[in-house]
């Protein structure tokens, strides 16, 4: 049922985003009449772009916060209620402890049921964030392994790592809608050159198929800074509680590979637990790679 009900709110939030995009293009296209057309000039090419590439990334950042307490189900803490149980209170120490010391606005902390050890951070701005521990983790962690999992989470906060993987995302996405139609505009030009008919409907289709590869290799760009991200925010941990704390609770992941993830986060949850290996498509470093560079004192520049 929980899995249904986070399948329904991905959808629900992905027709908000194209519903108020279209609104946005319509806009557009007011102003700037043909920039849909298979005929229109570069810049009218290139604002449609930028608008696409901007709009679908910054509205999922916007509302990223109110559609994970709603797909996850995720019960909102207070100082008082957080004191009931001593996992939570761990949590909620240590978020306060750090949004006090980097003088931020306190996250909002929530706990939600998954028997899958795990945690995320969210949200649009270090201001405005969200941190979310599953039940499973609570149970199967030390209190120092999780508040290595909380540093390691409020580290993406405090990096602005949502903001950044969102203007990657937008610059990405400017550049496949972008050159997905000049290439889509020469494939269709020679396949139809005096049919205008069957040259648009050859132009969308080809469009379309440019911008699944171009999509592709993009995103290629995406995962590599987002697996760059964990390394940062594993020695951002390392430095506030210790890199044996941080390496320890990533040792007790890897116990635990048994426990199978029911579900990826999408790109602004910055979920801790992927037992993913390395490759160019996964989202986090393997766990392996994750605990050698702790312990080899490994630096981002």
């Amino acid at each position: 049922m929980q899995f249904f009900k986070r399948i329904f709110f991905f959808l629900l939030t992905n027709m908000a985003v194209l519903a108020l995009l279209s609104v946005v293009m319509m806009v557009v296209n007011y102003f700037f009449p043909g920039i849909l057309s298979a005929n229109g000039g570069m810049l009218q090419l290139l604002i449609y772009a930028l608008v696409i590439g901007f709009g679908g990334a910054i509205i999922s950042l916007l509302i990223s916060r109110w559609s994970a307490k709603r797909a996850y189900s995720i019960v909102l803490l207070d100082a008082h209620t957080a004191s009931r149980d001593p996992g939570l209170q761990t949590v909620w120490s240590t978020v306060e402890r750090i949004a006090q010391m980097n003088q931020i606005t306190m996250p909002e902390v929530g706990y939600y049921e998954s028997l899958e050890p795990n945690a995320f951070a969210t949200g649009a701005t270090r201001n405005s964030s969200l941190v979310a521990v599953s039940t499973g983790l609570l149970a199967q962690m030390e209190r120092n392994e999780v508040e290595g999992v909380v540093w390691h989470e409020m580290a993406h906060i405090l990096n602005g790592d949502m903001v950044t993987l969102t203007l990657l995302q937008w610059v990405m996405n400017t550049f496949v809608v972008f050159f997905s139609h000049i290439a889509a505009r020469l494939v269709a030009g020679a396949i139809a050159k005096d049919n205008e008919t069957i040259g648009n409907l050859a132009y969308m289709g080809i469009s379309l198929g440019f911008q699944l590869v171009f999509g592709a290799l993009a995103s290629l760009v995406v995962m590599w800074f987002s697996r760059t991200r964990e390394y940062r925010a594993d020695l951002g941990g390392a430095q506030f509680t210790s890199r044996s704390s941080m390496v320890a609770g990533l040792r007790r992941l890897q116990q635990m590979k048994n426990v199978k993830p029911t579900q990826h986060a999408d790109g602004n949850l910055t979920a801790f637990m992927i037992t993913e290996p390395d490759s160019f498509w996964s989202t986090h470093p393997s766990l392996d790679n994750r605990i050698r560079a702790l312990e080899e004192n490994y630096q981002l520049v």
